[in-house]
């Protein structure tokens, strides 16, 4: 399965002080379900955004994207104004480029993104930390099946997907697999730049 990355950073040097906090992990995983209590846990702090994804499939009840035609979507690469996008399981994904104004201004951006962005990503902003969200292969199956998304693919292929870069190594992992409080809170501390202790 290929899957290819634009970034478009359009200035030299990276891109600071603020924080960029990269999401990552396997289909299934719960991203989602933690990136969505994170992000109500956080409504009080305005240093602390979570911007949607504009993405080229149908959104599911449970992601807060933003979905649009790929004409659309193409008209926006040509025009400049994603800060990046990626192709993966043959879709479109992009974050506007909304995000490196955040990030001049000095506050956390949280971002769910793919596995295969993160080099570039170390290598265009000042402050990256990549958070891995994982699960056992078992219950990775079972909460694909369980949410039924038609636009997932192949099962085998989402659960048998590598990405070998050093580069791509996470700097805090949660195996998702206890309450989604409990893994939110986890993740809350992590986006504040807090230690888990609990």
């Amino acid at each position: 399965m290929t899957e290819t990355l634009t970034i478009s950073t359009g200035q030299s040097g990276l891109i600071g002080p603020g924080r960029l906090v990269l999401v990552v992990g396997p289909s299934g995983a719960g991203k989602d379900t933690l990136l969505g209590l994170a992000k109500a846990a956080c409504t009080e702090d305005p240093n602390i955004v979570f911007p949607r994804r504009v993405i080229t499939r149908e959104t599911s009840a449970s992601e807060d994207n933003e979905e649009v035609s790929a004409g659309t979507f193409q008209e926006a690469v040509e025009r400049g104004h994603f800060a990046l996008h990626w192709e993966a399981h043959g879709h479109r994904y992009a974050l506007w480029r909304a995000i490196d104004d955040d990030i001049r201004a000095g506050r956390t951006v949280v971002v769910n993104v793919s596995r295969t962005v993160i080099s570039a990503m170390r290598s265009t902003y000042a402050d990256v930390t990549v958070v891995l969200v994982t699960a056992p292969p078992n219950v990775l199956a079972e909460r694909i099946a369980l949410r039924a998304r038609g636009s997932d693919g192949r099962l085998d292929q989402r659960l048998n997907r590598t990405v070998e870069d050093a580069l791509t190594a996470p700097d805090v992992t949660i195996v998702n697999v206890s309450s989604a409080e409990y893994h939110a809170r986890q993740f809350v501390r992590i986006v504040k730049g807090e230690k888990w202790a609990e």
